[in-house]
């Protein structure tokens, strides 16, 4: 019988396969992430307006949990603020806050962070409200010279929040108990495997109050408002960007469009480039884009945070 010839045609299909094969992907949990880098989203010159991005929660976490779910932290924030400080073309800085608030520790570190910034660099900052700037994402509002709000933004939620979960059914029902030693009768306060005391809710009482002092301080500064008037609208309650305009909260309407131009104009510019700094391999082109970090945490948190109502 005559043998039918192979075509070295398919002797290369079937190389190209075994090589595809073998190919292998290196992937490592545990590189060192790399340095941030600039990118331009918009604009022309040789000046630039930093837009600095602040979305989800903010928090100081920084597990791969977080950066999976998205938050802000004072990390991240105060890496971009020391490079734009090394570069003498940043004349301005726009922050684009999309976020429900954080922790009160967090919020307060990336508002500090924000003024050392604008006082050190002497240049303008302006906040554009975007989606949702509430409680601590309106708390980091206070570091502008000017707040611009879309007219659809939810903001306001003035206020403090500390909760916990109480386990104490659940682990009845599962047949688990939890025994503690302690040193002192406040050691394991607020603690999620029994009811909390009333002498615990009034401890926390006194804590909650003295950070809502702090916010409402941080907001009675910088909106110029009545104390009077401020303690009136910070009882949690949010608000449109239309109403926090006609209450004070806001300068004015608009997009970030507008922020940004806001910014050219107070750095007395007549043009220049708008950048924001990434992480290779995490940026998206255009002023819109963002790549939120998240994060867990364990224990009593403080919380400058929109809850929209009792979860259970």
């Amino acid at each position: 019988m005559e043998r039918k010839k192979v075509k070295p045609a398919i002797f290369i299909g079937l190389f190209i396969i075994l090589l595809a094969g073998c190919v292998t992907v290196k992937v490592s949990l545990f590189e060192e992430p790399e340095p941030l880098k600039e990118k331009v989203v918009s604009g022309a010159g040789r000046d630039k307006i930093l837009l600095l991005d602040i979305s989800g929660v903010v928090f100081e976490g920084r597990g791969i949990l977080w950066k999976l779910m998205g938050t802000t932290g004072p990390s991240r924030v105060k890496e971009e603020l020391d490079k734009a400080a090394r570069d003498k073309r940043i004349k301005a800085l726009v922050l684009r806050i999309n976020s429900p608030g954080g922790t009160v520790s967090a919020s307060d570190m990336v508002y500090h962070e924000l003024l050392a910034f604008k006082e050190k660099q002497q240049v303008p900052v302006v906040a554009c409200l975007m989606g949702v700037a509430t409680s601590g994402g309106y708390y980091l509002a206070q570091a502008a010279d000017e707040v611009v709000a879309h007219s659809t933004t939810i903001t306001g939620s003035i206020g403090v929040l500390a909760m916990k979960l109480n386990l104490k059914g659940l682990m009845e029902k599962v047949g688990v108990e939890g025994e503690f030693v302690k040193s002192g009768k406040w050691k394991d306060f607020w603690s999620p495997f029994r009811p909390a005391t009333p002498a615990e809710k009034e401890f926390m009482q006194v804590i909650i109050d003295d950070f809502y002092r702090g916010f409402v301080d941080v907001v009675t500064r910088n909106r110029k408002l009545p104390p009077a008037e401020i303690k009136r609208l910070a009882d949690g309650r949010i608000f449109t960007g239309v109403q926090a305009k006609e209450l004070g909260l806001v300068d004015r309407l608009g997009y970030l469009e507008d922020a940004l131009t806001l910014a050219r104009e107070k750095a007395g510019l007549e043009e220049a480039r708008v950048v924001m700094y990434h992480r290779p391999g995490s940026y998206r082109p255009n002023i819109y884009s963002m790549t939120p970090e998240m994060d867990l945490a364990l224990g009593p948190q403080f919380l400058y945070l929109w809850w929209p109502g009792e979860t259970f």
